[in-house]
């Protein structure tokens, strides 16, 4: 009879996948907007989104623009994150006092 390694190695137990608990963030990092007015022919979105920089900083990204097209973008550095967070919420009040909503997911 012949064997073959596979019939002497012993069969090794599927690995449960375990996933670590996923905690929400208390202070979102991103936000994306939408102003959809057609009587107005209005179609905007606003998206907010905090990145590291390279020196220790972190920068607010703000795009901006007409639903469809790549629209601007403006980078804003602070110098540390607590600044950057203040900056994406009043951002953040102020879409949201000119008409924006949150965008739907999907």
């Amino acid at each position: 009879m012949c064997y073959t390694f596979r019939d002497i190695m012993p069969k090794r137990a599927p690995k449960a996948s375990v996933r670590p608990p996923r905690q929400l963030s208390l202070f979102p990092e991103t936000a994306a907007l939408v102003r959809v007015d057609p009587a107005a022919n209005c179609w905007r979105f606003y998206h907010l989104s905090l990145q590291p920089d390279l020196f220790g900083g972190t920068v607010l990204v703000r795009q901006w623009g007409r639903i469809g097209t790549p629209g601007r973008q403006v980078c804003e550095l602070h110098h540390d994150a607590g600044q950057a967070l203040d900056a994406l919420a009043r951002q953040l009040r102020a879409k949201r006092r000119r008409g924006y909503r949150d965008r739907p997911a999907g």
